[in-house]
């Protein structure tokens, strides 16, 4: 449930023109990745502005709560029509993929919207969850990643050096290896947080909820 009333005129829209529905697009309210493109009809879109989860519209199913079997819930950050008010922008902070084939969009990891950020952080998980295997087989991975993962003193080590590092090529003004550095340090950002338990998303949210208080102001 939303803490904060999402603004939004319904009677702006016009249902009409596509028999009852408008087209939504969903777009991550901190990457800008565009995560799908659905249809929903004005009891849709009342569900949404009530519980601050978006709800669509489907041919085959009607009315459908986005995540409510899978999790990956959308948060509504914000609503925008367009200029003929037959399409809406849809703001929202996803809780997991927006696909169905679990990619973070549903136009694929490296079509339109592509993530390197969300592909980093995928492919980390998917060495978190090797590790874990690895855990219960005894059979440890070589990647560097599931080393990381496995001994928190060595990336905590190594997140450390990597700031260290970003911070001296700042000093030396050297823009090719402040993003090099700054790159290296985004990977053991990720590692490190993935090994406390923490995702990309949910930093993610966090920096909505920071972004949404700052709007409100």
């Amino acid at each position: 449930m939303s803490d904060t009333p999402i603004a939004f005129d319904l009677d702006a829209l016009n249902f009409t023109k596509s028999n009852g529905v408008v087209t939504v697009v969903a777009q991550d309210a901190v990457t800008g990745v565009v995560l799908m493109i659905a249809h929903a009809d004005r009891v849709a879109l009342e569900k949404t502005l009530a519980s601050g989860e978006m709800h669509y519209t489907s041919r085959t199913r009607g009315l459908w709560h986005k995540g409510a079997t899978s999790g990956n819930v959308q948060r509504v950050v914000s609503l925008t029509a367009d200029c003929d008010g037959d399409a809406v922008l849809a703001r929202v902070v996803p809780a997991g993929p927006a696909c169905h084939r679990d990619t973070v969009s549903c136009f694929g990891d490296t079509g339109i919207g592509a993530d390197a950020l969300s592909v980093l952080a995928q492919t980390i998980d998917a060495r978190a969850r090797t590790t874990e295997t690895d855990d219960a087989t005894g059979v440890r991975s070589t990647s560097y990643t599931a080393r990381l993962l496995a001994d928190r003193n060595l990336r905590l080590k190594k997140l450390g050096e990597e700031a260290v590092e970003l911070s001296m090529a700042c000093i030396d003004g050297d823009l090719a290896n402040v993003a090099a550095e700054a790159a290296d340090l985004v990977y053991h950002l990720l590692v490190a947080a993935r090994g406390a338990g923490v995702t990309l998303d949910d930093v993610r949210n966090v920096l909505a909820q920071r972004r949404s208080g700052a709007s409100s102001h």
